[in-house]
């Protein structure tokens, strides 16, 4: 199984607009993949669902978090805190969940991560790389 820390963007999207993100839950609910995430990023992703663009209610962002994503997450313990390795200061919180519990990759479409290409041996991938991997995932089993 792969332990993946999905950047908000990429899940948010992966969640409410499928297409090729879609196989993103489809994989964790399928036990190919576990979202890692830290306080601080499942705080960011409970704050991106009530953006009003998304015209969601309270009950539908509850059953989201409630029925989509915990059941199939696990929450990070005890993460140490970075500063200043990402241009983005935000996207610091990934790093950080990901080195805490050496993720397998981190996700995301995000340049300024991207172009960092790994942090403490946690490579940091696209969405179709990821996809990939999932799709070579479920092939083996």
């Amino acid at each position: 199984m792969i332990r993946v820390v999905l950047d908000t963007n990429v899940l948010v999207s992966s969640i409410l607009f499928g297409g090729t993100l879609g196989d993103i839950p489809d994989g964790w609910k399928n036990r190919l993949c576990t979202p890692l995430f830290s306080q601080a990023s499942f705080a960011e992703f409970r704050s991106v669902l009530t953006y009003p663009k998304f015209s969601l209610t309270p009950e539908e962002i509850e059953s989201i978090i409630v029925d989509e994503v915990l059941p199939f997450c696990e929450v990070v313990e005890g993460v140490e805190e970075i500063h200043g390795v990402c241009r983005d200061p935000d996207d610091d919180k990934f790093l950080a969940c990901a080195a805490t519990v050496e993720a397998d990759c981190i996700v995301t479409g995000d340049r300024d991560l991207l172009d960092l290409g790994t942090f403490k041996n946690v490579p940091i991938i696209t969405v179709s790389e990821f996809v990939t991997k999932l799709m070579a995932c479920a092939a083996k089993k």
